[in-house]
Protein backbone atom coordinates (compact mmCIF):
# COMPACT_ATOMS: atom_id res chain seq x y z
CA UNK A 1 0.00 0.00 0.00
CA UNK A 2 0.74 3.86 -0.78
CA UNK A 3 1.38 6.73 1.68
CA UNK A 4 0.49 9.60 1.12
CA UNK A 5 0.04 13.94 2.03
CA UNK A 6 -3.40 14.84 1.44
CA UNK A 7 -3.27 19.28 0.80
CA UNK A 8 -5.77 21.71 1.36
CA UNK A 9 -4.96 24.19 -1.44
CA UNK A 10 -6.33 27.84 0.20
CA UNK A 11 -4.32 28.71 2.82
CA UNK A 12 -1.90 25.67 2.45
CA UNK A 13 -0.52 25.80 -0.73
CA UNK A 14 -1.32 29.26 -1.62
CA UNK A 15 -2.46 32.87 -0.33
CA UNK A 16 -5.88 33.96 0.47
CA UNK A 17 -7.78 36.45 1.91
CA UNK A 18 -4.40 38.25 1.99
CA UNK A 19 -3.93 42.12 0.71
CA UNK A 20 -3.01 40.56 -2.84
CA UNK A 21 -5.80 38.46 -3.04
CA UNK A 22 -8.97 37.44 -1.35
CA UNK A 23 -10.35 34.29 -3.82
CA UNK A 24 -8.28 33.02 -6.54
CA UNK A 25 -10.63 32.88 -9.25
CA UNK A 26 -7.92 33.08 -12.10
CA UNK A 27 -4.21 31.75 -12.48
CA UNK A 28 -3.34 34.84 -11.60
CA UNK A 29 -4.61 35.29 -8.72
CA UNK A 30 -2.72 32.30 -7.28
CA UNK A 31 0.05 32.91 -5.76
CA UNK A 32 2.27 30.56 -3.74
CA UNK A 33 2.80 30.82 0.30
CA UNK A 34 6.48 30.98 0.92
CA UNK A 35 8.57 27.72 1.14
CA UNK A 36 5.35 25.83 0.10
CA UNK A 37 6.96 24.87 -3.52
CA UNK A 38 9.82 23.69 -1.62
CA UNK A 39 7.78 21.55 0.68
CA UNK A 40 6.06 19.66 -2.04
CA UNK A 41 9.15 19.01 -3.28
CA UNK A 42 10.57 17.32 -0.19
CA UNK A 43 7.46 15.45 0.48
CA UNK A 44 7.47 13.86 -2.86
CA UNK A 45 10.87 12.99 -2.81
CA UNK A 46 10.58 11.61 0.44
CA UNK A 47 8.56 9.11 -1.01
CA UNK A 48 4.62 10.00 -0.51
CA UNK A 49 2.23 10.57 -3.10
CA UNK A 50 0.62 13.82 -2.76
CA UNK A 51 -2.58 15.06 -3.45
CA UNK A 52 -4.77 18.31 -3.22
CA UNK A 53 -8.13 17.79 -1.32
CA UNK A 54 -10.21 21.14 -1.60
CA UNK A 55 -13.70 22.67 -1.01
CA UNK A 56 -14.10 25.12 -4.05
CA UNK A 57 -17.92 25.88 -3.19
CA UNK A 58 -17.32 29.34 -5.50
CA UNK A 59 -18.07 26.53 -8.75
CA UNK A 60 -21.50 25.88 -7.20
CA UNK A 61 -22.35 29.29 -5.99
CA UNK A 62 -21.47 30.92 -9.57
CA UNK A 63 -18.16 32.49 -8.64
CA UNK A 64 -16.08 30.44 -11.14
CA UNK A 65 -16.69 27.86 -13.83
CA UNK A 66 -15.42 24.53 -13.99
CA UNK A 67 -12.81 25.21 -16.82
CA UNK A 68 -11.49 28.76 -14.52
CA UNK A 69 -10.47 25.65 -11.64
CA UNK A 70 -9.07 23.48 -13.97
CA UNK A 71 -6.47 26.10 -14.89
CA UNK A 72 -6.07 27.26 -11.62
CA UNK A 73 -5.22 23.76 -11.12
CA UNK A 74 -3.10 23.55 -14.02
CA UNK A 75 -1.01 26.49 -13.48
CA UNK A 76 -0.92 25.11 -9.68
CA UNK A 77 0.85 21.58 -10.88
CA UNK A 78 2.78 22.99 -13.66
CA UNK A 79 4.87 25.37 -11.05
CA UNK A 80 4.71 22.77 -8.63
CA UNK A 81 6.17 19.86 -11.29
CA UNK A 82 8.79 22.82 -12.23
CA UNK A 83 10.08 23.12 -8.62
CA UNK A 84 10.97 19.56 -8.36
CA UNK A 85 7.40 18.81 -6.64
CA UNK A 86 4.59 16.25 -8.12
CA UNK A 87 0.85 16.57 -7.25
CA UNK A 88 -0.67 12.85 -8.01
CA UNK A 89 -3.93 14.11 -8.45
CA UNK A 90 -6.61 16.93 -7.27
CA UNK A 91 -10.37 16.35 -5.31
CA UNK A 92 -12.49 19.22 -5.24
CA UNK A 93 -15.99 19.29 -3.92
CA UNK A 94 -17.46 22.21 -6.06
CA UNK A 95 -20.61 22.20 -4.46
CA UNK A 96 -22.34 25.18 -2.38
CA UNK A 97 -21.88 25.03 1.15
CA UNK A 98 -24.57 23.23 3.39
CA UNK A 99 -26.00 21.16 0.21
CA UNK A 100 -25.13 18.28 2.10
CA UNK A 101 -22.79 16.21 -0.18
CA UNK A 102 -20.32 13.43 0.83
CA UNK A 103 -17.12 15.18 -0.49
CA UNK A 104 -16.89 18.24 1.27
CA UNK A 105 -14.65 18.89 4.47
CA UNK A 106 -15.09 17.80 7.20
CA UNK A 107 -16.56 14.59 5.57
CA UNK A 108 -13.75 12.24 4.66
CA UNK A 109 -15.22 11.33 0.68
CA UNK A 110 -12.46 13.45 -1.28
CA UNK A 111 -9.51 11.02 0.73
CA UNK A 112 -11.58 7.95 1.14
CA UNK A 113 -12.36 8.27 -2.76
CA UNK A 114 -8.49 8.57 -3.53
CA UNK A 115 -7.16 6.06 -1.37
CA UNK A 116 -9.17 3.58 -2.62
CA UNK A 117 -8.29 4.70 -6.55
CA UNK A 118 -4.33 4.66 -5.65
CA UNK A 119 -4.30 2.30 -2.66
CA UNK A 120 -3.34 4.28 -0.05
CA UNK A 121 -3.19 3.28 3.60
CA UNK A 122 -4.53 6.28 5.25
CA UNK A 123 -2.92 5.67 8.76
CA UNK A 124 0.15 5.93 7.57
CA UNK A 125 -0.79 9.23 5.44
CA UNK A 126 -1.51 12.80 6.81
CA UNK A 127 -4.02 15.17 6.15
CA UNK A 128 -2.77 18.25 6.29
CA UNK A 129 -5.02 21.85 6.53
CA UNK A 130 -5.37 25.04 7.77
CA UNK A 131 -8.81 24.95 9.22
CA UNK A 132 -10.64 22.72 11.33
CA UNK A 133 -12.62 21.12 8.31
CA UNK A 134 -9.70 19.81 6.91
CA UNK A 135 -8.25 18.12 10.50
CA UNK A 136 -11.95 16.87 10.73
CA UNK A 137 -12.06 15.31 7.26
CA UNK A 138 -7.89 13.92 8.15
CA UNK A 139 -9.24 12.27 11.61
CA UNK A 140 -12.31 10.55 10.06
CA UNK A 141 -10.88 9.42 7.35
CA UNK A 142 -8.51 7.37 9.74
CA UNK A 143 -5.05 9.94 8.71
CA UNK A 144 -2.70 11.72 10.74
CA UNK A 145 -3.43 15.37 10.76
CA UNK A 146 -1.46 18.37 10.96
CA UNK A 147 -2.76 21.88 11.36
CA UNK A 148 -0.91 24.63 9.51
CA UNK A 149 -1.37 27.62 12.03
CA UNK A 150 0.36 30.85 13.15
CA UNK A 151 -2.60 31.60 15.78
CA UNK A 152 -1.86 30.86 18.64
CA UNK A 153 -5.72 30.46 19.73
CA UNK A 154 -6.11 28.24 16.93
CA UNK A 155 -3.86 26.12 18.32
CA UNK A 156 -6.33 25.46 21.12
CA UNK A 157 -9.45 25.07 19.55
CA UNK A 158 -8.65 22.55 17.03
CA UNK A 159 -7.05 19.04 17.76
CA UNK A 160 -4.85 17.91 15.32
CA UNK A 161 -1.96 15.43 16.06
CA UNK A 162 0.82 17.83 15.12
CA UNK A 163 1.31 22.08 14.54
CA UNK A 164 3.20 23.41 12.42
CA UNK A 165 3.11 27.29 11.17
CA UNK A 166 3.74 26.41 7.49
CA UNK A 167 3.65 23.39 5.08
CA UNK A 168 7.69 23.61 5.22
CA UNK A 169 7.95 23.09 8.80
CA UNK A 170 5.65 19.88 8.29
CA UNK A 171 7.55 18.89 5.34
CA UNK A 172 10.74 18.45 7.28
CA UNK A 173 8.80 16.65 10.05
CA UNK A 174 7.34 14.45 8.01
CA UNK A 175 10.14 13.90 5.98
CA UNK A 176 12.54 13.01 9.30
CA UNK A 177 10.12 10.55 10.41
Amino acid sequence: MNKAIFLDRDGVINEVKTSRVRFVNQPHQFYFLEGSLEAIKILSQAGYLIFVVTNQGGVGLGYLSIDQLQSIHDYMVDEIKSSGGNIHDISCCIHKPHEGCACRKPEPGMLLELAQKYDIDLSSSYMIGDRETDIEAGSRAGTKTILLCSDDASRHIIQADKLFKNLLEASFYIAAN
